[in-house]
C-alpha cells in the first residue's frame, strides 16, 4: 500500500460513502488535536546509540555480502565485540570509561566506513540503510582529528550546553539505527522518542447547542495527519487544510488550540480555504497591556500605506523596519528619543526602546487585534468549549486502537497505522449510532459498586 502510495486509500473510499450518504459534508464545524506516539524501538543513549549503529551495519552487512566481511574484517574480534544488543548489558557506571567506551565505538564505525568507501568495495554497500544510519551517527556524535604525532583520535561531540561543538537540533538527530525516522522530543512533561498524530474530526451541535445527541450522526474522523516528534502543531494546520480540502471536506469553522494558529495562519485559512481558524491567541504581553495602563500597542494609528505610525501625543515614528522575530515576520516601528524623552507621557507609553511591533501585513494584525478582542468575551469562551471534545476521541483511539504506541517502524508506516486506526473508530461509531448503543460505556468498579450496594 505505501509503495503505491495508497496509504489513506480505507479512509478515503469510507469518507466518500458517508458524503454519498450525507452523513459528513463540507461546512460546519471540525475540530484538530495532537497527540504522541511511542516508537516501536528501543530508547538509546548516546553510548548505546552509538554501539548500537555499528552493530546493526555490522549484522546486514554478515547477511548481505559475508564475502566482503570475511576478506575486510577480523570477524571474530568483530563478532566479540558486537555479538549481543548493546542494550542487553549494563553500561559502566564510570563517566570515563562511558566516555572511553563511546571513542571504541567511534574509532569502529570510521574503521567500518573507511572500508565500506574503499575502491575495493562494492558501491552498493554503502547505500544500505544501516550503513547509511552509521555515516549520520558518526557525524552528528563524532570528529575525528589528528594529533600533533600524525595519530587519528576521535572525539565525542559535546552538547551545546557543555561547550563543545554541540549536538545537531532534535528534529535533524539520529535516535535509533532501526527506525531512521523516530525522533526525541519534550512538551510539558512529557519526554518521548517517536512521532505526533494530528486526528481532525466533525463537531455538529444539535438543536440545544450541546455537543452532538442521539439523533444527530456522530462525529467522524476526516483526517489524520502523522509527523515526527519534533514538528511544530503550527506546522501542521495548512497540511491539514490541505488534506481537508483534497476530501471536499473543508470545514466553515475549524476549533484547534493555541499551537495551531498564528496571524499569518489564520489570515491564510480565510482567504486560501474559505474557513475560519477559531484558537486563542497571545494577548498583548506588553507592561502596558498587562496592568491595563497607559498606552499600549493598539492605542497607535497605523498608516500601513505612508509605513508610518502616531503615538497617542499625535508624535509620528521616524524608522519602519521588516525583521524577523521568533522566527516571525515582523515590523519594528521605532519614534525619535527627540521627542519621545521630553514628553509628559512617557512614563506611560512604550517600552524604553521606544518601539512598536507588528505583525508583517495590515491583514495580519487586523486579525490578531481581533482575535485578540473576540476571544476575551463570554461568547467565544462558551463557544469554543467545543474544541474540548477531541481529547474524548484521543482517548479513545489510545483505548480502542493502541495508538499511543507505533507498532511500525518508519513514518510512512507509521501513518499508515495511525490511518487504518481512524477508520476503525468511524466504523466503531457508526455501528454505535445506527444500533442506538451509547458510544462511552461508563465503567464501574467492583469497589464502588459494593459501595453503592451498602449505601443502599
Amino acid at each position: 500500500m505505501i509503495a503505491h502510495g495508497l496509504e489513506e486509500r480505507v479512509l478515503d473510499l469510507l469518507l466518500e460513502t458517508l458524503q454519498a450518504r450525507g452523513l459528513v459534508k463540507a461546512g460546519g464545524k471540525q475540530r484538530t488535536d495532537a497527540t504522541h506516539v511511542i516508537s516501536a524501538v528501543r530508547d538509546l543513549n548516546r553510548v548505546e546509540l552509538a554501539g548500537e549503529c555499528v552493530r546493526a551495519a555490522l549484522e546486514v552487512l554478515a547477511a548481505a555480502a559475508p564475502g566482503w566481511v570475511e576478506q575486510v574484517l577480523e570477524v571474530p574480534d568483530w563478532a566479540d565485540r558486537y555479538q549481543a544488543r548493546i542494550d542487553s548489558w549494563r553500561l559502566p557506571a564510570s563517566k570515563t570509561a562511558q566516555e572511553q567506551l563511546a571513542r571504541a565505538y567511534g574509532a569502529d564505525g570510521y574503521a567500518l566506513c573507511a572500508a565500506l568507501y574503499a575502491p575495493f568495495s562494492p558501491a552498493w554497500l554503502r547505500e544500505l540503510p544501516a550503513v547509511q544510519a552509521l555515516r549520520v551517527m558518526l557525524i552528528q556524535n563524532f570528529t575525528r582529528t589528528v594529533d600533533a604525532r600524525g595519530r587519528e583520535v576521535v572525539e565525542r561531540r559535546r552538547p551545546l550546553r557543555d561547550g563543545g561543538a554541540g549536538l545537531p537540533p532534535g528534529r535533524h538527530r539520529l535516535a535509533s539505527p532501526y527506525d531512521l525516522d523516530t525522533r526525541w522530543s519534550a512538551k510539558a512533561d512529557v519526554f518521548w522518542n517517536g512521532y505526533k498524530v494530528h486526528i481532525s474530526e466533525t463537531c455538529g451541535t444539535s438543536r440545544n447547542g450541546e455537543d452532538g445527541d442521539a439523533s444527530s450522526p456522530p462525529n467522524l474522523i476526516t483526517n489524520v495527519a502523522t509527523t515526527d516528534a519534533t514538528v511544530a502543531d503550527m506546522a501542521m494546520t495548512a497540511s491539514i487544510h490541505q488534506g481537508l480540502q483534497r476530501r471536499n471536506l473543508l470545514p466553515a469553522e475549524h476549533y484547534v488550540d493555541s499551537g495551531y494558529a498564528t496571524a499569518e495562519l489564520i489570515v491564510s485559512a480565510r482567504d486560501l480555504y474559505g474557513l475560519a481558524l477559531v484558537a486563542p491567541v497571545r494577548f498583548d504581553s506588553s507592561p502596558q497591556a498587562r496592568a491595563a495602563t497607559g498606552y499600549g500597542r493598539a492605542a497607535f494609528t497605523i498608516d500601513w500605506n505612508a509605513k508610518q505610525a502616531t503615538c497617542p501625543q499625535g508624535q509620528t515614528s521616524i524608522s519602519w523596519t521588516p525583521t524577523i522575530q521568533r522566527g516571525l515576520d515582523t515590523i519594528v516601528v521605532r519614534f525619535s528619543a527627540k521627542t519621545c524623552t521630553p514628553c509628559p507621557a512617557r512614563t506611560a507609553c512604550t517600552s524604553g526602546r521606544r518601539q512598536i511591533t507588528l505583525r508583517h501585513t495590515q491583514a495580519q494584525q487586523q486579525a490578531l487585534d481581533t482575535a485578540r478582542t473576540q476571544q476575551s468575551s463570554q461568547d467565544w469562551q462558551h463557544k469554543y468549549k467545543i474544541r474540548a471534545g477531541v481529547e474524548g476521541t484521543i482517548r479513545q483511539a489510545i483505548a480502542i486502537t493502541g495508538i499511543r504506541r507505533a507498532r511500525y517502524r518508519g513514518l510512512r508506516k507509521v501513518h499508515l497505522e495511525h490511518v487504518i486506526s481512524a477508520t476503525a473508530l468511524n466504523l466503531t461509531r457508526l455501528d454505535a449510532w445506527w444500533n442506538g448503543h451509547p458510544l462511552d460505556r461508563t465503567r464501574t468498579s467492583h469497589l464502588a459498586r459494593l459501595g453503592q450496594t451498602l449505601t443502599v
